[in-house]
């Protein structure tokens, strides 16, 4: 194939939700490492090459946070206005998907993810790169005005 266009780095980020104990919840890792590091951020990573987006966005789940997610996905969006990554142009695929309330996986941390907890979705923490307007995007589309899924 030709290398006469430019390529952007692609990623897969997966906003999964819950109700638990607090209401409905999202799960959220925090970054080991640069960029943002420390920072909260939805689960996510680069595809790797030949790697259907949606099962990289499962595969990352995994690796982060411990938790298998076999259910369905919906495509949130795609996102990949320029600076939404500081290591060059990205362009990310967002999935959601929801646990049942009988499920509340307790997230494990791994990979490069420092810590994996479930949020409030009212009351989420500052989020890296553009995942607010992901996690807003994908809580706009998948739950009803009374905030649930």
């Amino acid at each position: 194939m030709s290398q006469d266009y430019p390529r952007p780095a692609l990623a897969a980020d997966l906003v999964l939700l819950r109700t638990g104990p607090r209401g409905l919840e999202v799960l959220l890792i925090r970054r080991a490492g640069p960029p943002f590091e420390g920072m909260w951020a939805l689960p996510g990573g680069f595809v790797d090459e030949y790697e259907p987006p949606e099962h990289a966005a499962r595969r990352e789940l995994e690796e982060e946070t411990g938790i298998r997610y076999a259910g369905p996905l919906v495509l949130v969006g795609v996102y990949g206005d320029r600076g939404r990554d500081p290591r060059g142009w990205t362009v990310s695929v967002a999935y959601a998907g929801t646990l049942g309330e009988d499920d509340l996986s307790d997230p494990r941390a791994g990979d490069d993810a420092r810590h994996a907890a479930w949020h409030p979705l009212a009351q989420t923490p500052t989020l890296a790169f553009d995942h607010a307007r992901i996690l807003a995007d994908a809580r706009s589309r998948f739950t009803d005005e009374g905030g649930r899924v």
